[in-house]
């Protein structure tokens, strides 16, 4: 499988909960353009459809389908302006999702040269469940976990026990 360490340990946790809510095969429409995890996925014997990367604030037409069993968004919310939109919009009956967490040492990330590139939310794990259900969603299951980066400082170590990434595992009420 993938190792546990970083870049790759994300990865590795978000497979690991992602086996747990849905083993495969499923036929997942997966929110974003493809990406090195939506490969990974179709690696696990899914059946991954990505959308075309356009604004999904505007455009939720992708998720209006009822051909997935399930709509996966591994850091996609925190991009959107009005994450509300989509959620309510998706017909899938199920959903996984991570987001990464508000820490409250670092500034929320935002790219100074590509507008798209921004976090425009970073969640309390409360806030992030209390969205999902007004969308109309079940929180299943969910789970936290720590990024650590291999350099010095003060931030680094917090990011050692710090929980940085938040999944959950959502069925439609």
């Amino acid at each position: 499988m993938y190792e546990k360490t970083y870049p790759n340990r994300r990865y590795h946790k978000t497979l690991e909960f992602l086996h747990k809510s849905i083993p495969p095969p499923a036929n997942i429409l997966d929110l974003g353009v493809e990406n090195p995890f939506s490969k990974i996925m179709q690696k696990e014997n899914y059946q991954v459809t990505n959308t075309g990367g356009e604004d999904l604030d505007l455009d939720t037409t992708a998720v209006k389908s009822k051909n997935f069993e399930v709509v996966t968004a591994f850091e996609i919310f925190e991009h959107l302006v009005a994450p509300f939109n989509i959620l309510k919009d998706i017909q899938a009956p199920k959903l996984v999702a991570t987001v990464p967490l508000k820490l409250w040492f670092s500034e929320a990330y935002r790219s100074k040269t590509d507008m798209r590139d921004r976090h425009f939310h970073e969640f309390e794990d409360w806030q992030f469940d209390w969205l999902l259900e007004k969308a109309g969603w079940k929180i299943k299951d969910s789970a936290k976990w720590t990024n650590p980066v291999k350099k010095i400082g003060i931030r680094p170590v917090l990011r050692n026990f710090t929980p940085r990434y938040y999944a959950v595992y959502a069925e439609r009420t």
